[in-house]
């Protein structure tokens, strides 16, 4: 070994590395679990005899109660905790994904996708805290990106994985499969997580170092830390984003809910075809959801300008995948469209984490999110009534490009000018007056 190579400090594994990993675990079995109906719901409808309207509703119901828990659940978080909160809720919401596979009655499946909605709730708020307690401020856009990556494989894996089971041993294996490793996780949650850095028993004195300088030397996040949720509430910035959130999601959720009854309907698609088409879109997805938080971090102050066009691109990449008539076509445009949209879900979730204080990120985020997860009631829901009335899935593909349209609206009106600008100004401290 050589004088340069041992003058060159070792990278050592933060605790902070550890906690996103065991989230994201979190986020991937969340998303297993409550998309591997999209590829189990054709044959659900035809064992249980249920029209595209009553398939819609079989979708959204989940997120009636996953709306109805995400404001209490990051309200919890921030008051006991998110290692309780999360560790508690996957455990929950495991349990009911197992008992979906021994459902044979229409109206007990509604119910118990509503409960299982009502677990699934609490993890955003509490996953949101834990990363602007463990990480700086400088890092937080990409580790949200990162934690993200789940909306995209989440649905890759759900797609293959599932057809696989189910083409093997029918819909009720695949919810009795699924529901077994998120219980191992909430226990080691309740065991290893630790709501204070400062109590991890594996945390560095250079880590802890590293969040107690980003605190004292970020002037804006001193202000908010005192800030009440109810104080939040009256911030226009809070309603911006969950609005922008609303509309951006209600193109989510009916991309992700259709497109493999899309593919096998209008397009004619096997089962194994169907889920590794219905996969690609999301393995593309995972390189943008992480691009678009690591973009938002070096642009900072313009965040909503890395959101904006990639939220357009893909409106746009829609409209040609649903006027195509080419199955490659349709592919090509799929992926694209997953790709800006992706894109700039990093983007604004970068945004997210930066802007609300992180003593009340829980329940702030869980405020965003609430309004993505009504959008997610509605969008299943509403496509497949469009989808029976209309013959096709054309008006519901115009309606998706729509709200990306009215989403990069909205956030055309947010002004992200730091608050430090104007502080340093009236300090006195002009040389310190510049975009963080």
């Amino acid at each position: 070994m050589n004088e340069h190579s041992k003058a060159l400090p070792k990278k050592k594994w933060k605790v902070r590395y550890s906690v996103l990993f065991v989230l994201w675990l979190c986020w991937l079995f969340s998303f297993l679990d409550r998309m591997v109906i999209t590829i189990a719901l054709p044959f659900i409808g035809d064992d249980l005899n249920l029209n595209a309207t009553a398939q819609g509703l079989l979708l959204s119901i989940f997120f009636a109660g996953y709306a109805l828990f995400q404001i209490p659940g990051g309200m919890l978080s921030d008051k006991f905790g998110f290692r309780r909160v999360v560790s508690i809720a996957i455990i929950w919401w495991s349990i009911f994904t197992t008992l979906t596979g021994f459902i044979f009655s229409y109206p007990l499946l509604l119910l118990l996708r509503f409960v299982f909605g009502l677990g699934e709730a609490a993890l955003p708020g509490g996953s949101y805290k834990a990363i602007a307690t463990y990480f700086p401020s400088k890092q937080r856009g990409t580790a949200t990106g990162i934690q993200s990556t789940v909306n995209t494989l989440g649905p890759a894996i759900a797609a293959v994985v599932a057809a696989a089971i189910i083409g093997l041993y029918g819909w009720r294996v695949v919810f009795i499969v699924m529901g077994l490793p998120g219980l191992a996780i909430g226990v080691y949650i309740w065991l290893k997580f630790k709501d204070n850095p400062k109590d991890h028993p594996k945390i560095t004195k250079e880590e802890l170092a590293e969040l107690d300088e980003d605190a004292e030397g970020n002037l804006s996040e001193k202000k908010k830390s005192d800030e009440s949720f109810k104080e939040l509430l009256k911030k226009p910035i809070l309603w911006q984003m969950a609005l922008i959130w609303f509309f951006f999601d209600i193109t989510f959720w009916g991309f992700t809910s259709w497109l493999p009854s899309y593919l096998i309907k209008e397009k004619g698609l096997s089962l194994m075809s169907t889920g590794i088409y219905s996969a690609l879109p999301y393995l593309v997805g995972t390189i943008a959801i992480v691009l678009g938080g690591y973009l938002s971090d070096k642009v900072k102050g313009n965040r909503k300008w890395v959101f904006i066009p990639s939220s357009l691109a893909g409106g746009v990449a829609l409209f040609f995948m649903f006027q195509t008539s080419s199955l490659t076509m349709v592919i090509i445009f799929q992926c694209f469209a997953a790709f800006f949209m992706f894109l700039a879900q990093g983007a604004f979730w970068g945004l997210v984490v930066v802007s609300l204080p992180a003593k009340i990120m829980a329940s702030g985020s869980a405020t965003v999110n609430c309004f993505g997860s009504i959008a997610g009631f509605i969008s299943p829901f509403l496509m497949g009534y469009m989808i029976q009335t209309s013959g096709s899935f054309d008006t519901s593909f115009i309606m998706m490009i729509v709200a990306l349209v009215v989403a990069a609206v909205i956030a055309l009106t947010i002004n992200e000018k730091p608050k430090e600008h104007s502080e340093h100004v009236r300090l006195g401290n002009p040389e310190k007056a510049v975009a963080p």
